[in-house]
């Protein structure tokens, strides 16, 4: 089997930036798991992915537009600070969540007030080229209520 449509993928990765700075990985916890094609992953590691089997272990280099895309210097505003959800004293370069009417959303911030804060909405990783190492754990067919719903189900996955 490889992936592809209709496909449920667990794996692990291990991303870093481009100086090799390690940013994230799933290696201390349980794999990863999504289903191929529905627009759950970054689109350029979903390309690199296509067609791998259970067992790959490989690296792919994304340029911000494959990634999560260009640095936009207008999606800087200002907002009360009781729409973020942080612990502590609010700093600038903190990434929180904001709340927002599509739910909770990544920001940097990039000045406190004690009433405000302004903050940069673009991805906090935007603008960057990033580097995912990753090993194919396993793959399976994807269930019609996995399809229906638009991810994966089960460990790694989406619970309901």
């Amino acid at each position: 089997m490889q992936i592809g449509p209709k496909t449920v993928v667990t794996f692990h990765y291990t991303l870093h930036d481009e100086s090799g700075t390690e940013l994230e990985t799933s290696r201390t916890s349980e794999p990863t798991a999504y289903l191929y094609g529905a627009n759950n992953i970054i689109h350029g590691l979903e390309t690199a992915m296509s067609g791998k089997g259970t067992g790959d272990i490989f690296s792919v280099t994304l340029n911000p537009e494959e990634a999560y895309g260009l640095r936009n210097p207008d999606q800087a505003q200002r907002v009360p600070i009781k729409h973020l959800v942080f612990k502590g004293k609010l700093q600038p370069g903190d990434v929180v969540q904001l709340n927002t009417k599509e739910g909770m959303r990544a920001v940097t911030v990039t000045k406190a007030g004690r009433h405000t804060a302004d903050i940069d909405t673009n991805h906090p990783l935007a603008g960057q080229i990033l580097v995912f190492n990753i090993e194919v754990i396993e793959l399976r067919e994807a269930s019609e209520e996995e399809i229906a719903h638009g991810h994966a189900h089960g460990a790694g996955g989406h619970h309901h």
